[in-house]
């Protein structure tokens, strides 16, 4: 369809027309087109602005000027002071910024200078030249070639400095990046925190490996899944709620020790902490418990704060002291603290129920509801926004928990916990199920809710309970969710200040 045909109406719509200044820049790229091809790709760098200033920034003065170091750069072009036969500019690289003093003599008179006078903000263009400090003391590149890269038609935000209006800042990200620093260093550092959950993970011996996005059964969580068709084999798939009954698989299958860093899919709505697609970390290490878990998802975290230089954060309104050891509490004990009444009263689904309804607003419990349910309900109206401290919340009900191993000594809550930090999940976990006949049952409860109206609930994978009846050893796996924990390193107060292109209602 064309782009000026509205999809619901079907009828022609204005195109929008291009600004006086879109206008200008595009008569400046004509002229630049009947000088030849506008959009060379020969320019090529040798220095960093960030090199440079690492390098030289402490260089006295003279001794700058006596090495005569010659430098070859580019970038945007994000401020220009022209005054006559001389001009500064500041030029900004993927790494920082610096700059630049063009003096019309020095770059080949005026037939080179003059046309750089005419040139905009947002240009990218490439210089050679050598380092010296002004009479102000700012490390400079002295040009003596300067040329046009890439021209730039659109203007930038009049701040350069920074994106005031969040809604563009997220629509426009490659704008963002232009023009506010703090958006650069929040990205930079999300691919740190990436780059050293792998490394964690790896120093652990735990291997990585890629499992299908594209699943016949979506399962290995409670969730919605987006549905879509392949026409070749005439069947529906499903983008994968998460990874976790293939990575189990691979523990049958004899990989001990498996993570996988990628996207998982969830049909939901849109929040300060959610987005239809998102980032997960799930690892499994057979022979181990969910002690054992909560262990090593505590070392990750501590461990990449500290190489991160973070000991405290603010998040969510809440001061974070990460050096501090993580809580453990029961969740059925931290309802109780809320709620005394309901101490002795776990199991009794119908005073639970009539609890829920005096203390949770707008109360709309799903018929396929056992105690259980009614206590996490509990739990997450009474407890979860007052942990701020990070907390690991364990032994989960059986009746939330489907693919979790229940408690030797309490066969009605499981071997699980989920880490809050600042009232957010933050990971979950658990000692996995490795009886297949438990594991049947449990799947089939799991359809007969889902039959019964609950979207949330998986159906039966019988491929994943073959794979049980093949022997899985004891193991504890544990899902991270990658957003969240750079939301709180950040302190980023919604997932999409953490998402380079987050999801979006049409303009």
């Amino acid at each position: 369809m064309s782009d000026n045909i509205s999809e619901t109406t079907g009828q022609q719509q204005p195109k929008a027309q291009p600004s006086e200044q879109i206008l200008v820049r595009r008569g400046k790229l004509e002229a630049m087109r009947a000088q030849g091809e506008a959009y060379r790709n020969t320019w090529r760098t040798d220095h960093t602005t960030a090199d440079i200033c690492s390098r030289f920034e402490a260089v006295e003065t003279e001794k700058l000027e006596e090495l005569c170091h010659e430098v070859a750069i580019a970038g945007r072009m994000l401020a220009h002071r022209v005054m006559g036969k001389s001009s500064f500019i500041k030029l900004q690289d993927g790494t920082g910024q610096i700059q630049l003093f063009v003096s019309r003599d020095a770059v080949g008179g005026a037939e080179v200078y003059n046309p750089t006078k005419k040139w905009d903000l947002g240009d990218i263009i490439g210089v050679k030249g050598t380092l010296f400090r002004t009479n102000a003391g700012e490390l400079t590149v002295k040009v003596s070639h300067i040329e046009m890269v890439a021209k730039c038609l659109r203007p930038l935000p009049e701040k350069w400095h920074g994106l005031s209006d969040v809604e563009t800042r997220y629509r426009q990200r490659y704008v963002d990046l232009m023009v506010t620093p703090e958006s650069r260093e929040t990205f930079k550092t999300r691919s740190k925190v990436v780059s050293l959950l792998r490394q964690g993970l790896e120093a652990r011996d735990f291997i990585e490996v890629e499992t299908p996005m594209l699943q016949t059964q979506a399962g290995g969580a409670a969730a919605r899944p987006f549905v879509t068709h392949h026409n070749a084999l005439d069947m529906d798939l499903f983008l994968r709620i998460a990874p976790e009954l293939y990575l189990k698989r691979l523990l049958v299958g004899g990989f001990e020790r498996v993570f996988e860093i990628n996207r998982n899919f969830r049909n939901e709505g849109l929040d300060a902490t959610h987005n239809p697609e998102f980032t997960m970390v799930e690892f499994y290490q057979a022979y181990a418990d969910f002690n054992d878990a909560m262990d090593t998802t505590e070392g990750l975290i501590r461990s990449i704060a500290d190489t991160l230089g973070i000991t405290t954060v603010e998040w969510g309104g809440v001061q974070l002291d990460l050096s501090r050891p993580f809580k453990r509490i029961r969740l059925d004990e931290a309802v109780f603290e809320k709620r005394p009444d309901v101490r002795g009263h776990v199991h009794d689904k119908a005073l639970l129920a009539t609890v829920c309804l005096q203390v949770i607003p707008d109360f709309k419990p799903l018929i396929t509801w056992k105690a259980g349910h009614y206590l996490v309900a509990l739990f997450e109206e009474l407890v979860e926004s007052g942990l701020d401290h990070p907390t690991f919340i364990t032994h989960y009900p059986v009746d939330v928990s489907p693919l979790a191993r229940r408690n030797n000594d309490e066969p009605t809550v499981t071997d699980r916990f989920e880490l809050f930090v600042a009232g957010r999940e933050m990971a979950n976990g658990f000692s996995e199920l490795n009886d297949p006949d438990d594991q049947r049952g449990r799947l089939v409860a799991q359809a007969l809710a889902k039959a019964a109206g609950d979207p949330e609930a998986a159906g039966v994978d019988e491929d994943f309970l073959r794979a049980l009846e093949f022997g899985m050893p004891p193991a504890a796996g544990v899902g991270i969710g990658v957003d969240r924990l750079v939301m709180m390193l950040t302190g980023s107060q919604t997932i999409r200040d953490v998402l380079l292109f987050p999801h979006m209602r049409p303009e």
